[in-house]
């Protein structure tokens, strides 16, 4: 489910908090100078070798946002993505929703995406270069 979630910042500093603190669980203290203290974030970072929970959701996102672009018309999944909703919006800051994603192909140099998805030859390399760009360290 979390290809269709909207990631706030905040939600953003929380994933990575809760993730950092199950990876200081698993990979547990050092011992220094017959000290034991907790593991920095960048011993985890190097320990853990792998794209952090945040940039994981960011790419299955990109794969979900071109396998709904290539649905069918009639599909009632096509239809929500490409529906206008009638009736007044509410007062405040308004939901985030497909500019989230589309900041993220921004960030990556994607020109065009909506025609590059309609054709997974040339989907495929964007969410590859997605995928080495996110990558951790």
């Amino acid at each position: 489910m979390e290809q269709t979630w909207t990631v706030t910042s905040k939600m953003e500093k929380m994933l990575m908090t809760w993730e950092r603190k199950i990876l200081r669980k698993i990979y547990g203290p050092t011992k220094e100078n017959g000290q034991w203290r907790i593991k920095t974030n960048e011993e985890l970072i190097t320990k853990y070798k792998a794209p952090d929970i945040v940039n994981i959701i960011k790419i299955q996102r990109l794969e979900w946002l071109g396998h709904v672009v290539r649905m069918n018309e009639t599909r009632s999944v096509k239809k929500i993505f490409e529906g206008k909703l009638e009736g007044r919006r509410g007062t405040g800051r308004p939901r985030l929703g497909i500019n989230d994603v589309e900041d993220d192909l921004r960030k990556l140099g994607v020109k065009r995406w909506r025609t590059k998805a309609l054709e997974r030859e040339e989907w495929a390399p964007i969410i590859k270069e997605a995928k080495a760009k996110l990558k951790g360290p």
